[in-house]
Formats: C-alpha cells, sequence, structure tokens
C-alpha cells in the first residue's frame, strides 16, 4: 500500500523528470562525423540558414522557423500526437542523422515540435507555411489540427494556416515524418541504411529550410518565365488562384536598377515581355535581369514580389552533320563533374549558404561549364548559385530502388509525381539545361511514355532518357558511362554524351571518411593529375572526331567511402587546381585531330592473324611464324560486350592476336605524337615489333586512345613492314580486342606530317607540302561544301564554301593547321604546314 510519503515522493520524482525532459529538449550540441567541414564551425543555432529560401519568388516580409525544435522517435503507424514537450532537441532543417542536428542517430519515424507567434502586423493577412523537402512521408499538425499528408523527400509544399491559429499568443506546430528508406518503392537517390560502396548515409525528416509568410486571400502563389532570344522576349505568366478578372498584374524588368520595360497583363495567362538590347546568360557571362512584379486590384496592391531570369536557349542543332548541345545558337562543348550534393557534416545539406555557394565556385575555379546534380534535388538557393555564378546543370531526377539487392514494389505513381514537382518547382532556373529521366537502370520504367511526359512539360530543354542505360532512342541524348577511361556512343540522330567516367581515386590522409576506394587508384598527386590530363585529351579528340557534345567527371568531392573527389569530402583541393582547369578548357576550347596511320576496324574491318592457345614465349616478336595461326576480322569477343563490334567470335579466356603494317617515311615525324587507338575488355599487353607499347588492365566501352611507350615508338620502321601484336585475358563479363595506331594533331602538336596524307587509305590529298601561299586537293571537291582551317590553338582562321581546288594561304602565319572539308554527312581532315613566303 502506498503511503501519503511515497505518493509525495513520487510526485516530485515525476515531476523532476518533466523538468529535466524540458530542459533537454531546448539542449543541443554539435556531434562529430569522421569527418567535419569547416562551414559547421559556422552554424549558429539562433541563426539558421538565415538567407531567404526561395530566390525566384521573394517577399520581403517572412519568418525563419529554422532553428531548435523538441523532436524524439515515433513508437509505431498508430502512435497518438504526443502531448506536451517532447523529449529531445534538433536543428532544423538538418537530417536526424546528421552530425549537426546534434541527434547523428536513425530513426525511420519522428515527431518535431516548437511554437511561434505571429507578428501583430501581420493580422488580417492570411498566414501560409512552407517545407522546402521533408524526407518521405510527412503530416503538418497546427495548433493539435491535421493539415494533410504530403508524400515525397524532395519537393517542397505548403499550406495556409490561418484557420488554425489562436487568436493571440503562441502557436504550436507538429510535425510526423516516415521514411521507410530501403524499404520503400520510391525515388530516395543514393541513401540506404546500409552504406557503402556508391551508397551512401539516409537521410531521414526535415531537410531544408522551413518559414512563415503573411499573404492577401488573393497572391501570388508561383510564376512561369520562358525566355526566347531569337525573338528578344520573354514570356511571363502570373499565376494568382481565386483572382478574377478585376486582379491584374504589374512586371519591370531591371538590368540592376535601371528599368528596361514595364508590361501590365492578366493574371493566369500568357504575357509576352519585348526585352531590347538582350543580354545574354552563358557561363562565361552569367547576367540575371532583375524582375519586380505587383499584384493589384481595383488600384489596390494585394502582393509584390521580386525574381529575376535568364536571357539563354538551349536546344539541339545539327553541326557538320551531327546532332549536337547548342548554347545560344552556338555549339558549347559541357563540361562538367558529378555532384551528389552530399556533405560529411549536414548530410543532404549544406551547413550554411557560404558552404553551398562555396562547392559551385569551386567547379568554376577547376574550369567546368557544366555540372550534373546526381540523383538528387537541391535547395532552391543551390540553383540560385548556379543561376548566379553560370554553371550549367544537368538535373538528375531521384532513382527509386537504387542499387539494392532487395528492391521494393517500384511506386510509379510516386515517382511521376516527384519529377513533374522537379520540373515545374525549378524550370524558370536559367542554369538547368537538361532533365535526366534515369540513372543506370535503376527503377527504371515506361521510359518512352516518361519522356514524352517531360518534353510535354517543358518543350524548352534537352531530355536525357537514361544517363549510363537503358536506352529505347528517345529524348535527345544518347548517353553512356565508361569507367575509368571515358568513351564515345554512336547514334546518328541523338546528341552524344559521357554522362560518368573517370572516377580517379587519390587519398589525403587526415582527411579520409574511413579507407575508400576508386576504380582507379593514383598513389601521388602527379599520377592523379596524369590521369586527369589524359582523360580530358581522350574528350578533346571525341569531341574533335566523333562530334560528342558533353561530358562528366566523377566527381567533385569524395563522399564517404567514395575517394574519387576533386576536393576531399570536407572540400580540401587534393591537386593542382591550375592544371585542372587547362585540361578542362583545353576539352572546351580546342582541338586535337585524329589521324589513323594503321587503322583499327572501329568504322572497316581489318584481317588479323589470332589463335586461343598458348603460343610460344616469343609470339610477339616480328619474326615470329604465325602462318599456322587462324585468319580473321577484327574485332574479336562476344555479342553484347558494350562497344563492341564483333566480325570473329571470341569466347575463351585468352587471344593473341597479329598484324603486319607498312609506314611512310618516318624521319622528320614527331613521334610523340603517335598513339594507340584501341578497344579493350579486359587486360591486354601491346608490342611493335617485339617492343611492349602498352599494358592496359580492366575494359573499355568503346574505342580510346593510349599513350605508346618511347622504345616501341623508336622500333617502328620507315617504308618497310612492322608487326602489331596483341595479348587480351578475359576474366568476367563482356570481352573485346581491336587496335591501330593513329596521329594526333591540333593544339600545337605536329611539326610534319605530309607522309601520312600520302600513305592515307583518302585519295584525296593536299599539295604542296610545305605550303608557301597555296594548297591544292589532288582531286578537287567539285560539289559545293564547306571548309574550315583550323589553326595549331584549335582557333578557326578561315572559312570556305562552294566548289574547293586550290586555296590562298598567303595570309596565314607560318605553322600547322587543319582543313576540315564537310559534304554532307562525310567529314574529311586534311593537315598542312604553312611556311614563311
Amino acid at each position: 500500500m502506498i503511503t501519503q510519503i511515497s505518493k509525495r515522493i513520487l510526485f516530485n520524482l515525476l515531476l523532476l523528470m518533466l523538468l529535466q525532459m524540458s530542459v533537454f529538449a531546448q539542449d543541443w550540441q554539435l556531434k562529430q562525423a569522421p569527418l567535419m567541414t569547416s562551414f559547421s564551425e559556422d552554424v549558429d543555432p539562433n541563426n539558421v540558414l538565415p538567407e531567404y529560401p526561395r530566390p525566384q519568388l521573394v517577399r520581403e516580409e517572412w519568418m525563419n522557423l529554422n532553428g531548435l525544435w523538441q523532436f524524439q522517435p515515433g513508437l509505431g503507424l498508430l502512435e497518438p500526437v504526443p502531448q506536451g514537450d517532447l523529449a529531445r532537441s534538433i536543428l532544423v532543417p538538418f537530417a536526424v542523422e546528421s552530425a549537426i542536428s546534434g541527434v547523428m542517430e536513425h530513426h525511420s519515424r519522428l515527431w518535431y515540435k516548437r511554437t511561434f507567434t505571429i507578428p501583430e502586423n501581420w493580422n488580417g493577412k492570411n498566414i501560409i507555411i512552407h517545407f522546402g523537402a521533408v524526407d518521405y512521408e510527412s503530416e503538418v499538425y497546427i495548433n493539435g489540427t491535421s493539415l494533410g499528408i504530403h508524400y515525397g523527400g524532395y519537393d517542397p509544399f505548403s499550406y495556409d494556416i490561418t484557420d488554425y491559429l489562436n487568436a493571440y499568443g503562441e502557436q504550436d506546430i507538429i510535425v510526423r515524418v516516415y521514411d521507410p528508406t530501403d524499404a520503400g518503392g520510391f525515388p530516395r537517390g543514393k541513401q540506404t541504411l546500409y552504406p557503402g560502396g556508391i551508397m551512401y548515409t539516409s537521410v531521414t525528416g526535415i531537410w531544408q529550410s522551413v518559414w512563415l509568410e503573411p499573404v492577401s486571400e488573393t497572391h501570388i502563389e508561383n510564376i512561369k518565365m520562358i525566355p526566347d532570344i531569337d525573338e528578344s522576349s520573354l514570356t511571363l505568366t502570373v499565376n494568382a488562384p481565386g483572382g478574377d478578372n478585376s486582379v491584374s498584374y504589374t512586371a519591370k524588368v531591371k538590368d540592376g536598377e535601371s528599368i528596361v520595360q514595364t508590361i501590365t497583363g492578366n493574371i493566369n495567362e500568357e504575357t509576352t515581355i519585348p526585352i531590347s538590347n538582350q543580354k545574354l546568360w552563358s557561363p562565361d557571362s552569367p547576367f540575371l535581369y532583375n524582375l519586380e512584379i505587383t499584384l493589384n486590384q481595383n488600384e489596390e496592391q494585394l502582393d509584390s514580389i521580386g525574381s529575376y531570369f535568364g536571357m539563354r536557349k538551349i536546344d539541339v542543332q545539327v553541326e557538320d552533320g551531327i546532332k549536337k548541345l547548342f548554347l545560344n545558337n552556338e555549339f558549347l562543348f559541357q563540361m562538367g563533374p558529378l555532384d551528389q550534393g552530399y556533405w560529411p557534416d549536414g548530410l543532404y545539406t549544406a551547413p550554411t549558404d557560404e558552404a553551398l555557394r562555396y562547392d559551385i565556385d569551386m567547379m568554376k575555379n577547376f574550369g567546368y561549364n557544366m555540372v550534373r546534380k546526381h540523383i538528387k534535388v537541391e535547395p532552391y538557393r543551390w540553383y540560385y548559385w548556379a543561376d548566379k555564378l553560370g554553371l550549367m546543370v544537368w538535373q538528375d531526377m531521384p532513382s527509386a530502388n537504387s542499387y539494392t539487392n532487395n528492391p521494393q514494389p517500384l511506386d510509379q505513381v510516386a515517382y511521376e509525381r516527384e519529377m513533374t514537382k522537379m520540373i515545374e518547382q525549378h524550370w524558370n532556373s536559367p542554369s538547368i539545361v537538361m532533365w535526366v529521366v534515369f540513372n543506370e537502370a535503376q527503377g527504371q520504367h515506361r521510359t518512352p511514355e516518361l519522356v514524352t511526359k517531360v518534353k510535354t512539360l517543358d518543350p524548352n530543354r534537352p531530355v536525357n532518357q537514361a544517363s549510363g542505360w537503358e536506352h529505347f532512342g528517345v529524348g535527345d541524348i544518347l548517353d553512356i558511362h565508361s569507367y575509368p577511361a571515358p568513351a564515345c556512343p554512336k547514334s546518328t540522330y541523338q546528341v552524344l554524351a559521357c554522362g560518368e567516367f573517370g572516377g580517379v581515386g587519390y587519398k589525403i590522409p587526415g582527411h579520409l571518411w574511413n579507407d575508400g576506394f576508386g576504380y582507379v587508384m593514383a598513389n601521388n598527386e602527379e599520377e592523379y593529375l596524369n590521369y586527369y590530363e589524359d582523360f580530358m585529351d581522350q574528350l578533346t579528340i571525341y569531341k574533335s572526331n566523333k562530334g560528342m557534345s558533353a561530358a562528366v567527371y566523377t566527381e567533385i568531392t569524395d563522399v564517404e567511402v567514395e575517394v574519387n573527389g576533386l576536393m576531399t569530402y570536407d572540400r580540401i583541393v587534393k591537386a593542382d587546381i591550375d592544371r585542372i582547369r587547362e585540361a578542362n578548357q583545353k576539352v572546351i576550347k580546342k582541338d586535337i585531330f585524329v589521324t589513323e596511320l594503321v587503322p583499327s576496324s572501329e568504322n572497316q574491318e581489318h584481317i588479323w592473324k589470332y589463335t586461343t592457345n598458348t603460343p610460344s614465349t616469343d609470339w610477339y616478336q616480328s619474326n615470329f611464324d604465325d602462318s599456322n595461326w587462324n585468319a580473321g576480322n577484327a574485332g574479336f569477343g562476344t555479342v553484347g560486350t558494350p562497344g563492341g563490334i564483333i566480325r570473329t567470335i571470341w569466347n575463351t579466356s585468352d587471344i593473341w592476336l597479329r598484324r603486319e603494317f607498312e609506314l611512310g617515311d618516318l624521319s622528320s615525324t614527331n613521334k610523340d605524337n603517335l598513339v594507340l587507338s584501341i578497344h579493350h575488355d579486359e587486360d591486354c599487353e601491346v608490342y611493335f615489333n617485339g617492343v611492349l607499347a602498352a599494358t592496359a588492365t580492366g575494359w573499355t566501352t568503346g574505342y580510346t586512345t593510349m599513350s605508346i611507350t618511347t622504345a616501341a615508338k623508336n622500333a617502328l620502321k620507315s617504308n618497310d613492314t612492322n608487326v602489331i601484336s596483341i595479348h587480351c585475358k578475359q576474366t568476367d563479363g563482356g570481352q573485346y580486342i581491336d587496335a591501330g595506331i593513329s596521329y594526333l594533331s591540333g593544339d600545337g602538336i605536329p611539326t610534319d606530317i605530309s607522309q601520312f596524307n600520302k600513305k592515307s587509305k583518302t585519295e584525296n590529298y593536299l599539295y604542296p607540302l610545305p605550303a608557301n601561299d597555296q594548297i591544292q586537293f589532288a582531286m578537287p571537291f567539285e560539289n559545293n561544301v564547306k571548309a574550315s582551317i583550323i589553326d595549331s590553338n584549335g582557333n578557326n582562321v578561315k572559312q570556305l564554301k562552294g566548289r574547293l581546288n586550290s586555296i590562298d594561304i598567303s595570309e596565314l602565319l607560318p605553322g600547322m593547321y587543319v582543313l576540315r572539308v564537310i559534304s554532307g554527312t562525310e567529314i574529311q581532315n586534311f593537315r598542312f604546314i604553312k611556311i614563311k613566303s
């Protein structure tokens, strides 16, 4: 039996526990993740992400609800709304798993709570609460009343809470969250409960800003802006639901503070605004116009917002018979990094706005003009910085069932809903130049249908059906992945892109999440940079010779166990930024042309001698007797190998190949410009005349170039027969081997290659070589053609059209040039040297 004294003691203990819980609910302390960025030191729990969250629809009056909230894990599906204070605290808007949240734990169910007070000068206004993003399912309560349930981890949502507010004093807000992560078939990107490899820590709960705004009952809900640089105009739609014919808007377009144009329009209708003397947006000149919009009814102002836009055009056009990406009606190669959007201390949420900007600043400093935002949608302010600083964005749709051994039933409705919202929420951003519907077949479904849907929603941007695979011949882009070296796909009706390549791992001691991995590892900075520069040269070759339009390097930062970033996970630059920038700018602005000296079988078959039986140890010597070997047309491999052109089946573990070829006079040739053209799957070794020329491990997904050893270059014999010998070993998956020898020119590489033109398979050639004031074709072009002369720096110095025979080059400076002739869909490159007259 409990005595009166015992009851008093029990009461006091319960009271003490409640007081402790109340104090604990207000406590917060930054946790320590395996790595922390320096930006986390700037996080102030009393002033968290104070910048206005939505830069393209700004109101002056607003209340930031970021900061300390009460929180506690949920218990289950049928748990009632908790009464009183919650047990712990969390810093909003950082996911519960993050260090900055102060929790750094995973819970699939969460409760959030805080109070707020409406300012007196907001009386008579409708009060809107905005959530940037909550992952995944959320239910919002105001003063105990549910406003509804929202599904989706990447899209913003809002509620009008006016009718649920108390007349005065403090207001309560409670948010219930449920996020099954791997156990749901909805979009979740790179999140998993079992991080490792290319999958990372999960993100649960509120991870973008929360804020309040006072508005009139009729107010601007959203706007849509479509620039048209060909017509020098902007199409503007101001949506204000509930407004009638008495409501209109006035829009002022500004260049800084100078008014460019003022126009009045009807709400919920398109209005065309002429932009005289337009300034175009581009990565080199990211000019943004300011836009002020007021909503009026009978001369009374109902609402006012500030915004901005960029005048730019992104589309697909044909150049040299190849479909390419054009910006503002000019071809611009798009070179960018893969950006996962993860932070070691904030996970999906950057610690500060300065941190959010820092990544984009660094991409610009590295010399990129584009970034692929990888299966994540960022807060509005990330796109604002991309718009303002000038970085084109490929925007991925976050994938469902990403890289899981236990895929859940795919929630196709959720995928389409969130994809639609992603496009509608961000289509005003000039930096976004492409929508990527799927990534590497993760949760891929109904591809043609969804590509059509995206095209219908936004006909003003190219659509990438799937970065990596599976491809259905729809959309604007054919995008393949290749690790570590890049590869170029083939298509006559789609833009060519390598949406992922690289992945060079380089560990910086003291800046590792744990041990880490890369697709290939570099042991020091110089090796790391050599990998990078070689890859960029390969891309330049693809751009110049195959018409590639874009490429994406993996990646801008390390992420958890991945150490293949240009920066560490805590944002420390790994290698010489000037060399990386120079390599990137070379891809974007220069050319490297390829002349096939010993053609591979990529375009035309060539016969090799081969055996799959282990030969004697001198098999690679030039005088080896291969008369009892088989003869077959390259390439050799199995059907279905990525990029393989199978003419002879090879399905054993090993193959040995030999091929004879003749060369002209190499005495005045710069042999440094000789490279191996090769497509290998998997490991191989290549010999010229018995001298090791190159070794390669792993595989490629297309024809690429490799450097040749100096000894092997010197072993090549002029005006004589040479032998190339290859051994290729297969261990797993597809298999393929074929190779040739090529000569590179452009960007100041060669000195004299006149012999190559004479030995070329092309019957036509230029003479005399070297030349003084004129060059002439052996076989004149009788049809109308287009031609351009390109100097050794990749600059177009002269353009010609019509019928070509002799060409005046007297105005050219001495040096090496490439003459590119385009006749219909055929492209021919001729090289010549101009000497002093």
